[in-house]
């Protein structure tokens, strides 16, 4: 049975190639041969050679072995990957130490014996294996120092709508299944991806993020699956894609909406098929990934849109977690901030708390930026504050007089006085959002941009909402 391997033989004398395809194909998947040394250059470009078997002399009564030596050199340095064997017609001990010394794995005289020379090359393929080994790790290593980098916190949550998610990450991560994590800005996807991670057969291995709203579309075949030195005109150095520092882990795509429909079909055709080509290479690399996806878009509403592939988001979305926004879960409140509180007093050295009517303050807010704004909230009064009691409206008190408007605003929307008792005329979802997106728009005299934050909403959720209300 033919093992898996690729071999060039180059040599001048056809006799020599005619006997090494005939004797070599018996053993292994892809012999190449050639008689110019000048082609060894493009096969490396065209195929995946990962073995070179090297003739020194090619020039008629050359007998130093020089030209053996120049083109040792110019293999190794286009690819240092590939495993040379000299072969020489005079079998010499000091050019076979120097032929090593240089960089050669081995060194065999012509004419061989069939069972020497498979023997050197059964060893050349295996040293082949441990130099590609080896060369992956480094790069793994070299990217994961740049990706495995950023404050994470924990991703904590006591009320109902919480427990409803940590359920369904606990069924969900003792699987390999694709999930897609929807939610606003701000409500922690990464950290519901760490949590995801943690949970699963792979918490071992690497965890590794994109944010795809970060990167130029022209960069991102670069960041998912790498590229080779020279593939374009700033790639000054191999790079490992993301693809591969997950492999065995887990990969996770942020803001996948922001993912230009022209590179879709490259991330599903990556997904479907387990293999990636770094941009400029000619080797696909396998790779094995639990995918894990978010976004703060409408995806199904993307697609309507044209703008998401259909059958990339059935790829990506075998289960889905909404996570609530910080309004929906206002019992977390004072967990969160009292979290964030001890976390920043120890950053910055300080010992600080929370006044009860500063929680109860928090805990009014709507937090259109979720558990972020919250965060930073909490982590510019830390710096702020003079005393040993957190000044929390040195940060938030414009936002809080702003919730008061806002309030009024809402309650004038629908008609009815702007008294605070909650005691709603309806409790239809539709209805109370478009009194939310009117009160909005009132509040920040008609700027869509301004109140589509406020609102927790993108800007093109919140231009459909305005078609659909005829606003």
């Amino acid at each position: 049975m033919k093992q898996a391997g690729s071999i060039l033989v180059v040599d001048d004398n056809p006799d020599i190639l005619v006997a090494m395809q005939l004797l070599l194909k018996q053993h292994y998947q892809t012999v190449v041969t050639t008689d110019n040394p000048f082609d060894i250059g493009k096969t490396l470009n065209e195929q995946q050679i990962e073995v070179i078997l090297l003739d020194m002399n090619f020039n008629r009564d050359a007998i130093s072995g020089q030209e053996g030596f120049y083109w040792l050199k110019k293999i190794i340095a286009q690819d240092p990957s590939v495993v040379v064997v000299l072969m020489t017609a005079y079998g010499d001990i000091k050019l076979a130490v120097d032929a090593i010394k240089a960089g050669a794995a081995d060194f065999i005289a012509k004419p061989w014996r069939n069972e020497q020379l498979l023997a050197v090359i059964a060893a050349a393929f295996s040293h082949a294996r441990d130099k590609q080994q080896v060369g992956k790790l480094t790069r793994q290593t070299k990217g994961l120092n740049q990706a495995l980098s950023g404050q994470k916190f924990d991703f904590l949550g006591q009320s109902a709508a919480m427990q409803a998610v940590f359920y369904t990450i606990e069924k969900a991560a003792k699987t390999d299944a694709n999930i897609l994590i929807t939610g606003e800005s701000g409500t922690g996807k990464e950290l519901a991806a760490h949590a995801i991670h943690l949970a699963s057969k792979r918490s071992e291995q690497a965890f590794i993020s994109l944010d795809m709203g970060a990167i130029a579309a022209s960069l991102f075949e670069s960041e998912l699956f790498g590229h080779k030195k020279g593939a374009f005109t700033d790639a000054k150095a191999d790079r490992v894609g993301r693809f591969e520092l997950a492999h065995g882990g887990s990969l996770f795509l942020d803001e996948l909406g922001n993912l230009p429909i022209s590179e879709q079909t490259t991330l599903l055709a990556a997904l479907q098929n387990r293999q990636i080509t770094p941009i400029g290479g000619i080797k696909t690399i396998d790779v094995d990934i639990r995918l894990i996806c978010a976004t703060n878009d409408d995806l199904p509403q993307a697609v309507r849109d044209n703008r998401f592939r259909q059958d990339l988001l059935y790829r990506i979305n075998t289960v889905e977690i909404r996570l609530p926004p910080l309004r929906e879960r206002v019992d977390d409140i004072p967990l969160l901030a009292t979290y964030y509180l001890d976390h920043f007093s120890h950053k910055y050295k300080r010992q600080l708390t929370i006044a009860p009517e500063d929680m109860r303050a928090l805990c009014r807010y709507t937090w259109p930026g979720n558990v972020r704004e919250l965060a930073h909230a909490i982590e510019r009064a830390v710096i702020l504050t003079d005393d040993d009691v957190l000044d929390i409206r040195s940060v938030v008190g414009t936002e809080l007089a702003q919730l008061n408007v806002a309030t009024n605003a809402f309650e004038l929307g629908k008609g009815g006085s702007t008294t605070h008792d909650n005691d709603y005329d309806t409790f239809n979802l539709e209805t109370l959002e478009q009194r939310a997106v009117r009160a909005a728009l009132k509040h920040h005299q008609g700027n869509v941009s301004q109140a589509a934050k406020a609102l927790g909403l993108t800007r093109g959720a919140m231009y459909r909402r305005l078609d659909k209300y005829g606003l």
